[in-house]
């Protein structure tokens, strides 16, 4: 069996993606609240995959681009009516108790401005672990719990072998699960479908969309 018939083989399968490729089978997906991004990225933030976030320094407008988002899968109660909920986000609320977690974010998240946005902060658990590895296994006893929708962590140094520990555990929890870390890891390897490179405009936030499995990759700015 020669090698270039083994490697046909292989890449036949199915969970092998190439950068080439769109992923157009169904997925799940909850709507960004950004029209034009949903067009790029196959209709919202994928569920049961893991997205990454990278930038240069916090507060750049990374939390402003997924709380609409946010705010539909977490409303509080004098906003709930104000939202417009799809299929899918209808049948991940109606399945799970509808909670979200903060590990290790940079700052202590300011609840009055979360609640601004329409979000039920109250369904907001924010962790704050002593190190890398302890917020590495709070995210993964998060996802595989069954209790969270929507899981977000911050890590200044993760290496390959920990992000795919979390894939696995998207791929259990089947929510909406982030990570934001420097933008020097950039260039490293990463199992996430979705990875997008955030910078801050004059008024707006810019995305450069690095991979993108349900779409084209390239730039494009959202005001948050």
């Amino acid at each position: 069996m020669s090698r270039e018939y083994r490697l046909k083989q292989l890449l036949q399968n199915p969970h092998i993606w190439r950068s080439e490729q769109f992923c157009l089978s169904d997925h799940q997906a909850c709507a960004t609240g950004f029209a034009a991004l949903d067009q790029w990225i196959g209709g919202g933030w994928p569920l049961g995959v893991l997205t990454e976030f990278l930038l240069d320094a916090p507060g750049i407008g990374e939390l402003g681009l997924v709380m609409p988002a946010m705010a539909r899968l977490y409303p509080s109660l004098l906003h709930q009516d104000q939202f417009h909920l799809d299929k899918t986000v209808l049948q991940v609320a109606a399945s799970k108790p509808g909670w979200a977690a903060f590990i290790a974010p940079p700052h202590v998240p300011y609840a009055p401005a979360l609640a601004g946005h329409g979000l039920d902060v109250s369904r907001l658990l924010v962790v704050d672990p002593h190190s890398s590895a302890d917020a590495l296994w709070v995210m993964e006893q998060a996802l595989r719990s069954g209790i969270f929708t929507g899981v977000f962590g911050w890590f200044t140094d993760i290496d390959t072998y920990a992000l795919r520990r979390l894939q696995l555990a998207a791929e259990a929890g089947m929510c909406w699960v982030s990570i934001y870390r420097p933008t020097r890891f950039a260039s490293s390897l990463s199992p996430a479908a979705l990875r997008i490179h955030i910078e801050p405009g004059k008024g707006d936030t810019l995305l450069h969309i690095l991979r993108n499995r349900y779409g084209p990759v390239g730039s494009l700015s959202v005001r948050c």
